[in-house]
């Protein structure tokens, strides 16, 4: 085990149950199946409890966190223990590269994309948010701390593009209502949510304000639930079927 987190955050103290929350979305898992176009052998980078990997395709997955690697179903293969910066591979060993939800926790978000396109003869296709976006979410009115330092993670999407060079294509991802992975815009018509601590603890964001404003943040949610304030706002999302918020995917080709 490292002696310090891969990433900006520490999954071996508090990723524990993640996999219990974060699942992977089969409607997203289209669109990323899709981008690989026809490859056949994909590396799937910060892969953390296996969301994502496309089942007929020959995957390896790379995960720096033991944790996260434990977390792993038995039916997909064993990740190795490696970080994006250092990938343990040749050049163009695999038609594909895929990392999800995962570049904004990276040490040197340069470094990674580069590796990335290094090994990869065919796309990359990365699935993250973009920052001014989620700074929009309805979330941000509660925990405006938290918020502010979540979409100040997230890497400019042009910042992305030109670390990865060619043709980069970016587009945004219809989150559904009833969304499987549980990262904070997944639950943007369920507000009741956030008031579950389990729901909080698999988002790393919380772990980057003290308790204190988390606990804030989390009654004066409480309250505007409790008084109608919220429905008021934004109920009408409770009824919408998809949002489309700061989720996207982007596929670079060499």
């Amino acid at each position: 085990m490292r002696e310090a987190p891969a990433g900006d955050f520490d999954y071996e103290e508090t990723g524990h149950a993640y996999s219990s929350v974060r699942k992977s979305e089969p409607r997203f898992g289209v669109a990323i199946r899709k981008a690989f176009g026809d490859a056949k052998r994909v590396l799937n980078v910060g892969a953390g409890a296996g969301s994502y990997e496309p089942e007929d395709l020959d995957v390896v997955a790379l995960e720096p966190s033991a944790v996260m690697r434990a977390q792993r179903p038995a039916h997909l293969v064993e990740a190795i223990d490696g970080v994006a910066e250092e990938l343990p591979f040749g050049d163009c060993s695999f038609d594909a590269s895929l990392a999800s939800i995962t570049i904004h926790q990276w040490r040197d978000l340069g470094a990674g994309l580069k590796e990335m396109r290094r090994v990869a003869k065919g796309p990359v296709v990365i699935l993250t948010f973009e920052p001014v976006a989620l700074q929009r979410f309805w979330l941000s009115e509660f925990a405006p701390e938290m918020m502010q330092y979540e979409s100040g993670r997230m890497p400019a999407l042009d910042e992305v593009a030109a670390h990865l060079g060619g043709s980069v294509e970016v587009s945004a991802v219809p989150i559904p209502h009833d969304c499987v992975d549980g990262f904070a815009e997944a639950f943007y018509g369920r507000p009741e949510a956030f008031l579950d601590e389990s729901v909080r603890r698999s988002q790393s964001a919380w772990g980057f304000v003290s308790p204190d404003v988390e606990e804030t943040s989390v009654a004066r949610l409480s309250e505007s639930l409790s008084d109608g304030t919220w429905d008021q706002r934004h109920g009408s999302l409770r009824r919408l079927l998809a949002y489309e918020g700061s989720l996207r995917l982007v596929v670079a080709m060499p």
